[in-house]
């Protein structure tokens, strides 16, 4: 079975992740670009989501050679920074940061995932909309479109409004990445709290 699905939300797609294998299935493979690919199975399998900066190549085999010791077989990601995917067959111990602390640095890693990308995408939006994102009417780029009427408004206008929501694209994924960084830091700020008492 495939699905294609994109997030820009790390929680959100483990949330989803797992309620895919709780139906009975396993992932077998995801894709960059959102595809993900799932089998059937009678085992109940569960998912985590990592996010690592840039490895080294003998940092990452030990990373990964910590993670495989427990049961858990890594179904992607690189080590030049990127989100790694993990997943086991559930025995009631799938949680892969056990201790405050280490849920802590997964959040701080989180955090640093989430600005790295609102900062991206908040230049490229200046880029694209030359600072203003949310005129609308400096998204459609038909001239002559709001002179326009009758027929010939509504025909332009439909004709382009799909150039216009791809073109607000890098707005939604800032505001998904300022979301998920704000998600973060409230638990990393939580986590923290409770480590200091």
């Amino acid at each position: 079975m495939k699905k294609y699905k994109f997030y820009a939300n790390v929680i959100k797609e483990e949330q989803w992740l797992n309620e895919q294998l709780q139906a009975g299935y396993k992932c077998t493979n995801i894709s960059s670009w959102g595809n993900y690919t799932f089998e059937q199975t009678n085992e109940k399998y569960v998912m985590r989501l990592d996010y690592q900066d840039y490895l080294s190549t003998h940092r990452f085999e030990e990373y990964k050679e910590i993670y495989e010791e427990f049961g858990w077989m890594h179904v992607k990601g690189s080590r030049f920074g990127s989100i790694h995917y993990w997943q086991k067959i559930s025995d009631n111990r799938d949680d892969m940061f056990s201790d405050r602390q280490s849920k802590s640095n997964y959040y701080k890693r989180l955090m640093n995932y989430s600005l790295t990308f609102a900062i991206f995408f908040l230049v490229i939006s200046f880029i694209i909309y030359d600072g203003n994102p949310l005129i609308v009417k400096e998204l459609y780029l038909t001239q002559g479109l709001w002179e326009m009427e009758g027929s010939l408004f509504w025909k332009a206008f439909l004709f382009e409004t799909p150039f216009v929501l791809l073109r607000l694209i890098p707005i939604l994924i800032l505001f998904v990445s300022a979301i998920q960084f704000y998600m973060s830091y409230m638990q990393y700020k939580k986590i923290k709290e409770e480590l200091s008492r």
